[in-house]
């Protein structure tokens, strides 16, 4: 049976396997851990910093040991809390709430049809994006952990046990499943699959990123962001746990103890470039930049052509820092106290900060509109503008 560390990115993550080597790298990333590196104290602000407000909040249930990331679908977001809420908000007003009766542990999937969550035991929830009501329930093999994806072509659901299911949007059938051996010792995956063009892509343990066809699920082509190396299991993780960005032909991914790399899909997924960068957090591409926030919790600022460095900011250093959100000249990360960093797209310097309810907001921002939406783990929903 293979062994899987939680997600690094969550403080205070639980492990498999009773390796004391293990307890100690995730130790060093854990800021209330009494072995770890002291977190960052809060980076002063100039005074010439952006206004920053709230345009809206609204309180859901707690997300507990779950990632919930809030779903935009026109003026409407998608919310779910791990006790098997699920939640329409407009203009931070509750549309509609529904109870799944059971507890969750990933979401939300949707688009302007659907609503998509997943549970532990490995179900599927879709609900009707209008109303609330229930349209179907399906299982997988294993705990869901990401956001099912939602398209007109189906739903994508990722296991825990690192398998990929397509499935019927009209009534939860399997359509197709995708399984690559594991290896001995993974990081427990909250990469969500994406849908882009023809296929549906992923990033699995061993730095591998793959294009699986839409019609039946086949490995198109498949990345090498990360070559496993080293004398022991652990030395050996190189996995994606986070999404791959998608724009235009180019798709980047960036691996826990591997690297950053882009890749032309229009070329068959040749690789443009590639650099050393460790990451469980994630990345964000825009029409020039990418943006990745590194297991130390550093933000960079790349160039998206080339991958040479434009900015860092290591003032954010074990705060357990989210995957960036990028829109017009800003940047946006979470951290685990609860606060909203807003920095400089161009130069990375701080232009802004928001303190939400105070636990930590361990999902990405999502744009909103003018705002950036933010869901903490204590169930604070908040658009921000800053201005």
């Amino acid at each position: 049976m293979s062994r899987r560390l939680m997600p690094l990115a969550i403080a205070g993550a639980f492990l498999l396997g009773g390796c004391s080597t293990l307890n100690n790298a995730v130790d060093s990333i854990n800021p209330f851990s009494s072995s770890a590196p002291k977190m960052s104290p809060l980076p002063a602000l100039s005074a010439d910093t952006q206004t920053v407000r709230s345009v809206w909040s609204q309180g859901v249930g707690k997300a507990g040991g779950a990632m919930f990331s809030p779903a935009v679908v026109g003026d409407a977001v998608f919310v779910a809390d791990q006790k098997g809420g699920v939640y329409r908000i407009e203009a931070g007003r509750i549309v509609w709430k529904v109870d799944a009766g059971q507890a969750l542990s990933a979401g939300v999937g949707a688009d302007i049809h659907m609503v998509v969550v997943g549970t532990a035991k490995g179900g599927v929830l879709a609900f009707d994006a209008e109303t609330g009501k229930a349209l179907w329930q399906s299982q997988v093999t294993s705990e869901v952990l990401a956001a099912p994806a939602v398209s007109g072509e189906g739903v994508a659901v990722r296991s825990g046990d690192n398998r990929i299911f397509l499935l019927d949007a009209r009534d939860g059938a399997r359509k197709w499943m995708y399984e690559r051996p594991m290896p001995a010792l993974s990081v427990r995956s909250v990469g969500a699959p994406v849908f882009a063009d023809r296929y549906v892509f992923a990033g699995f343990p061993g730095g591998k990123l793959m294009a699986l066809s839409l019609a039946n699920g086949a490995p198109v082509w498949e990345g090498a962001v990360a070559q496993p190396k080293g004398t022991t299991e652990l030395d050996r993780v190189a996995d994606i746990v986070s999404p791959p960005a998608i724009d235009g032909t180019q798709i980047c991914a960036v691996a826990f103890q591997g690297k950053v790399a882009c890749f032309d899909m229009a070329q068959g997924g040749s690789m443009i470039w590639s650099r050393d960068l460790s990451s469980a957090r994630g990345l964000v591409l825009d029409g020039r930049y990418l943006f990745v926030t590194d297991d130390d919790g550093v933000v960079y600022g790349l160039d998206r052509l080339s991958g040479s460095s434009l900015w860092k900011q290591d003032k954010l250093r074990r705060r357990n820092v989210t995957a960036p959100a990028v829109r017009g000249n800003v940047v946006a990360v979470g951290d685990v106290e609860g606060y909203v960093h807003f920095l400089s797209r161009e130069e990375g310097a701080f232009v802004g900060r928001f303190k939400t309810d105070g636990s930590a907001v361990r999902v990405p921002p999502q744009l909103l509109g003018n705002s950036f939406l933010t869901q903490s783990s204590g169930g604070d929903v908040r658009a921000i503008e800053i201005q």
